[in-house]
């Protein structure tokens, strides 16, 4: 793919707009700039779908529906009779078959919404006009604006500039849950529990969250002042803090589950995601580590590039990872295993769930393919197509598919989708069966015979609906989880440590805080703390009661009814919440994971009784292997 073909449809879509904007366009509404950067937006967004979509689509059928899409905007249609006007939807638009004819017709129909309806932002016009071509794709094509593109570069790039906190509002004010090892404020020995209350000699009591990060972010280099007040300290304490880049980790956590087990979660695939696994593997294969578990449950993806590259690390070279398919020939691959991965000849399992989707169905379906571990969970989401994001002319971004993905053994795993996608598509989820083996029968008891595949070894796989997993592990859904969501959602937890730590932090800190291993094996909860967390869940509304048998949540009051005794009961999910808690607020959040694991993670612990399964798998590979190269 050269950057020749990249460049094209854009260079086309300047020379045909700098024709019509050289020559002229009278402007009839009082801010022609805002008028000639909306239309250009409009008919650079329409073109590059046009040139990039990787399905079926035309000028003509994207224009319909812009129109229709700025006609509800307009939201007078009951007042108004469009009949024979620019954007009458009820017309034919055959007219518009080319980017000059585009440009005419858009600019008809934006001058005459813009003259009759004055009081429109037509800047939120031409919104819903791109918005609604996106009605005719996938649902994974999109379109971003321009206050959300920031955000989502950032996520991407794995990295923002600032002071490098985690922080909450508590009480109107901006309390710090821990400091970004290795940033500018923990290198200033800001730390958990801090109050930031004035920031550049203003006070920051009542900042909401994007006040907050308004003032903290900001270019490499620059500094900003803030005033710390620290629980046990009498003064106020005064930080001159010079910003820096601040890694966005993807890789969550990663720890030994046991002497020689390693346990890798990755939340997404964003521009660092290789380099924190690698980094990840290197510290766990100091530590020992002979086999990994690699949890991707709940990513739902990311870049292609990094899907591929992890990919990588669990293969010889020359093994085939995935391959993309399109209309356009430009965006057709197959992508290899360039070297032989650093984890190549080690055990795998790999956890999936419903939300892994995109590059983590990319990963696992590779490993599946290819027999090289065992893929452990809960069928997944069901997204085989690949996006590409293009700018717009006011910071304002699309993404289109350019194409689809396939799996080694060379199957899709989309699910099906209608034009828009819409609630059908989104809610797929829900509909599935809650028995997640139940769930994966029925798909593939429903599967039409061109989605059925072999792995390497000869084993079937599926496509057309997500990555079957080798081993269904049903989700843990208990019905006694009413306390623990009610403390989370009320901020129990959070709030209790905070508490706790104000009070004993420095005696907490001075006992287990060199030596998380022991804390996260040793610590336990006070008898004390027990009835300290059970009395502030009752002064947030947890009402116990005789008069009922189970447990129940009254949305009208917000308050939760439990039964006398039930809070003691399921007192050790409270407390291992609570615990996890604590670990994130005096560690990071790296270590709130491991205790998550511990207490409630049924799954992680069912597969780490699956190594046996793992060796017969990687013996059946072997022998296919040897049939096939004798």
């Amino acid at each position: 793919m050269t950057i020749r073909k990249f460049l094209a449809p854009n260079i086309a879509v300047l020379i045909t707009l700098s024709i019509f904007w050289f020559a002229g366009v009278e402007s009839i509404v009082s801010n022609p700039n805002d008028d000639e950067t909306n239309i250009r937006k409009f008919i650079r967004a329409q073109n590059t779908i046009v040139q990039n979509y990787f399905g079926d689509t035309s000028f003509s059928k994207l224009y319909k529906e812009a129109m229709i899409g700025m006609v509800k905007a307009i939201n007078d249609s009951t007042s108004f009779d469009f009949t024979n006007t620019p954007v009458d939807t009820t017309k034919s638009y055959d007219q518009v078959t080319s980017i000059s004819s585009a440009v005419a017709a858009f600019e008809d129909s934006y001058y005459f919404v813009a003259n009759n309806f004055t009081d429109k932002d037509m800047t939120k016009m031409t919104e819903a006009a791109i918005i609604g071509m996106f009605n005719s794709l996938d649902p994974h094509s999109i379109y971003i604006e321009p206050e959300d593109s920031e955000q989502i570069q950032e996520e991407f790039a794995g990295k923002f500039q600032g002071i490098g906190v985690q922080f909450n509002i508590i009480q109107d004010s901006i309390t710090v849950i821990t400091a970004i090892s290795g940033g500018p404020s923990d290198r200033l020995g800001i730390r958990s529990g801090d109050r930031i209350v004035a920031i550049e000699d203003s006070s920051s009591v009542g900042y909401t969250n994007e006040q907050v990060l308004r003032k903290l972010r900001g270019p490499k280099g620059s500094e900003v002042d803030v005033t710390i007040v620290r629980p046990g300290e009498r003064q106020a304490l005064n930080f001159t803090i010079t910003r820096d880049d601040i890694p966005i980790y993807t890789v969550d956590t990663s720890y030994l589950l046991d002497e020689q087990t390693g346990y890798i979660k990755i939340n997404r695939f964003a521009a660092t995601t290789h380099s924190e696994f690698l980094s990840a593997v290197e510290e766990l294969n100091a530590q020992g580590m002979e086999r990994l578990v690699l949890d991707l449950r709940g990513n739902p993806g990311g870049f292609l590039g990094q899907a591929i590259a992890i990919s990588e690390e669990f293969f010889p070279r020359g093994t085939k990872i995935v391959s993309t398919s399109s209309k356009h020939r430009r965006f057709n691959s197959e992508y290899y295993s360039r070297k032989d991965g650093t984890f190549k000849d080690k055990p795998v399992i790999v956890l999936v769930n419903e939300g892994a989707a995109s590059a983590s169905e990319i990963v696992s379906g590779a490993i599946q393919d290819h027999d090289r571990g065992l893929i452990v969970g809960r069928r997944t989401f069901g997204k085989g197509l690949v996006q590409q994001q293009y700018g717009l002319d006011d910071n304002s971004n699309i993404r289109v598919t350019i194409s689809r993905y396939l799996t080694p053994s060379g199957r899709l795993i989309q699910k099906p989708f209608t034009e828009g996608g819409g609630e059908e598509y989104a809610y797929e989820l829900i509909r599935r069966n809650n028995d997640a083996s139940t769930d994966a029968t029925e798909f593939v008891e429903h599967i039409a015979d061109s989605l059925i595949f072999q792995t390497d070894a000869g084993r079937k796989v599926y496509g057309g609906g997500g990555i079957v997993p080798d081993y269904i592990i049903q989700e843990d859904t208990t019905t006694s989880a009413f306390v623990i969501n009610f403390m989370i959602r009320k901020r129990g937890a959070f709030d209790y440590v905070r508490s706790f730590l104000d009070e004993n932090g420095d005696k907490f800190r001075a006992e287990w805080e060199s030596d998380f291993e022991r804390f996260r094996t040793d610590f336990e909860w006070s008898a004390e703390d027990i009835e300290g967390i059970k009395n502030h869940l009752v002064e947030k509304n947890m009402i116990i009661s005789d008069d009922i048998e189970k447990p129940r949540f009254s949305a009208r009051a917000d308050s939760l009814f439990i039964p006398e005794g039930h809070f003691e009961e399921v007192a050790w999910m409270s407390l291992g919440r609570m615990k996890a808690e604590l670990a994130r607020q005096v560690w990071t959040s790296k270590e709130f994971f491991p205790i998550v694991n511990d207490v409630f993670d049924t799954t992680l612990k069912e597969a780490m009784q699956l190594w046996d399964a793992v060796e017969r798998l990687a013996a059946l590979s072997q022998n296919s292997s040897i049939k096939i190269d004798g």
